[in-house]
């Protein structure tokens, strides 16, 4: 059994299969899944997990060069906002439109079931060299 990181399977794989420039999304129980894309399906009820949890313990995990979020965070979700702010990674942000439209090209998106507004990241992988 595996002794440290990540217990679930389907998150540890797709970390483990990650490339330079990748991305994933992780996601609040709202956010539209595009087709062809998969869907980890963490929520077990509004609020559980939250966002932040989900993010922390992948950021714990994954090596970020880069998270994408959408603009209306900075003012609908502002604390959010912040919160990501401190986590030292370059962070640029779109409209929610084009963050949907940019996250079908992501390996995954991890649905969380956080149910407060914009509490969507996509994530770019970096390199470990």
């Amino acid at each position: 059994m595996y002794k440290t990181g990540i217990l679930n399977s389907e998150i540890s794989k797709l970390l483990s299969d990650l490339g330079h420039t990748d991305q994933i999304v992780i996601a609040d129980c709202g956010l539209p899944v595009p087709q062809g894309v998969k869907k980890i399906d963490l929520a077990l009820e509004l609020g559980k997990p939250s966002f932040l949890e989900v993010f922390n313990i992948v950021k714990a995990h994954m090596n970020i060069e880069h998270m994408i979020v959408a603009e209306e965070m900075k003012t609908e979700n502002h604390a959010l906002f912040e919160q990501l702010g401190t986590a030292n990674i370059d962070i640029t942000t779109q409209t929610h439109e084009q963050f949907k439209a940019q996250s079908k090209y992501s390996k995954a998106v991890i649905r969380t079931g956080e149910d407060k507004p914009y509490a969507n990241v996509i994530l770019t992988s970096g390199v470990l060299f």
